[in-house]
């Protein structure tokens, strides 16, 4: 591995862990307003998604491979709002319905099982080759 190699490889894998980062912190504010029935906007909360984008990798190398990831923003989803009968509950219409938040705490625990796999997966990418870069030293002192 060369040292532009070793240097390619820990930038790929630094924008994964940046986008997984932005990722997890979006779930997380999806998980927070649950149920947030009244925003500033008005309405229910929405559930946001993060959205990824391939970059190119430099055009001059050799062999091309990928050159990591990057967020291009996060958007609504744009499910519709869920209605729950309860009549008490202070934003309920003339039927008595409420409209909650578009966002299943269910979806939103495995994506973020997921975007943490993805994180860690990139950290051992890093240590691998932290590693390799390590050995060759070795290698080179005997």
């Amino acid at each position: 591995m060369t040292i532009v190699g070793l240097l390619d490889s820990l930038r790929i894998s630094g924008s994964g862990l940046t986008a997984e980062r932005v990722r997890m912190d979006t779930i997380a504010n999806n998980l927070a307003n649950a149920n947030t029935t009244r925003t500033e906007q008005g309405g229910p909360y929405r559930r946001q998604m993060v959205l990824f984008s391939a970059v190119e990798s430099d055009r001059r190398q050799k062999f091309r491979v990928g050159g990591g990831v990057r967020v291009l923003g996060i958007v609504e989803d744009p499910t519709a709002p869920r209605l729950v009968y309860d009549p008490q509950h202070p934003d309920a219409d003339s039927e008595g319905y409420v409209q909650m938040p578009n966002v299943n705490v269910i979806t939103e625990m495995v994506d973020l099982i997921s975007a943490t796999r993805a994180y860690e997966a990139n950290i051992t990418a890093i240590n691998a080759a932290k590693a390799m870069a390590m050995k060759a030293l070795d290698i080179g002192r005997g």
